[in-house]
């Protein structure tokens, strides 16, 4: 086994206040899993990256002036995660609610042909899932949405 780090072509980091505590909860309420955690001799967090599927995510703390968790902003969000999953978005979404996430929007099936919900973490990070649940071709969400689509792939 090589020790070289898979890398994808990119990733988010998301940031907390509590960076170990929303690890913990990720891994509850989301089904996430910890692949790296770093941290430094007075064991705080310096780095950690968590699993889901084929994706990743970084967390981290507010560790410069330009990092904030949303509850350091007055629980605004300047993006949000999309994480697709292959099955099981409504038990998912019923784990997460257990979990204390605040359930921003009930899964509900879109004119794309995904069931889609999103929910709130303990620190306001806004976090949507998304499931396939039907081929939907480009002129089939045209007319269903009314809108104009390029790129339908």
């Amino acid at each position: 086994m090589s020790d070289e780090v898979e890398r994808r072509s990119f990733t988010t980091a998301v940031y907390y206040r509590d960076a170990f505590a929303a690890l913990d909860w990720l891994e509850e309420a989301f089904g996430f899993e910890r692949s790296m955690v770093i941290t430094d001799a007075d064991g705080k967090l310096a780095h950690s990256e968590m699993r889901f599927g084929d994706g990743s995510i970084k967390v981290g703390t507010e560790w410069a002036h330009y990092t904030a968790s949303p509850v350091a902003v007055g629980g605004k969000n300047t993006q949000s995660v999309r994480v697709h999953l292959l099955n099981g978005i409504d038990a998912h979404c019923a784990r997460a609610r257990a979990a204390g996430a605040v359930i921003l929007r009930e899964p509900a099936d879109q004119f794309y042909g995904d069931r889609v919900y999103s929910a709130r973490d303990p620190e306001g990070h806004v976090w949507t899932f998304d499931q396939t649940v039907r081929p939907v071709s480009r002129e089939e969400a045209e007319k269903a949405s009314g809108l104009k689509i390029e790129g339908w792939a």
